[in-house]
């Protein structure tokens, strides 16, 4: 059987999925400087540092963790191809208005994993694992585990290097004890696009972080 999870419980097992993507990055123009493995090493050592030095992060403060987002993570991540894979066919048939409120409905639901995530952190470190020969810079796979109390979390990276002046390493998907992120909300977000159309993909999500905002 397919290894899928639901979009309620997979934040919530998969605790750093997203912690981990880089909100102390310090922008693209000094990824560019470095190898794929050696960007995200930096990026995960930082962040797993600020967590731990900030209280408000651990407490789960959505409000400074989008603060952070924006300034820190969306300079790292090429969110609207993320975001377009994970939609599918739709999303070259949607409005820009359209592809904008689902970008940004879609952000508001990961975000909400850090503010369940962030409060789990402790004593976790990374390790980087060796970069598998003959990949190509446009669907690169790093792989690492955060270990630390229980089992290690097998947390993988699918990174593009961007071209030209402040070219860099970016993150389009992220695999979590083998679940990569846009196979799985792909696979539900093409029901919510079967059953009503891009619309009820946007209202569907747009429901589920109000419902998200209520509990927090």
């Amino acid at each position: 059987m397919k290894n899928t999870l639901s979009l309620a419980t997979w934040p919530r097992r998969l605790l750093l999925t997203l912690a981990l993507i880089g909100m102390t990055g310090m922008g693209v123009a000094h990824a560019a400087e470095e190898s794929a493995d050696a960007f995200i090493k930096r990026m995960s050592t930082e962040t797993l540092d600020t967590i731990k030095a900030d209280k408000a992060l651990r407490n789960g403060d959505v409000s400074k963790i989008i603060q952070l987002v924006d300034s820190k993570v969306m300079p790292n991540v090429n969110f609207k191809r993320m975001t377009a894979l994970a939609t599918g066919p739709a999303w070259r048939k949607a409005t820009p208005e359209q592809q904008k409120r689902l970008q940004d409905e879609f952000k508001l639901l990961l975000v909400r994993t850090y503010s369940g995530a962030l409060s789990q952190v402790s004593d976790q470190s990374v390790v980087v694992k060796p970069l598998r020969p003959g990949q190509d810079d446009k669907n690169l796979v790093v792989n690492t585990e955060v270990r630390g109390k229980g089992d290690p979390i097998q947390l993988d990276y699918r990174l593009e290097k961007t071209p030209g002046e402040g070219a860099g390493w970016m993150i389009f998907d992220l695999n979590v004890l083998g679940v990569w992120l846009i196979e799985n909300y792909r696979s539900q977000f093409t029901k919510e696009i079967n059953a009503g159309g891009i619309d009820a993909l946007i209202n569907s999500l747009a429901e589920r972080n109000k419902a998200n905002a209520q509990k927090s």
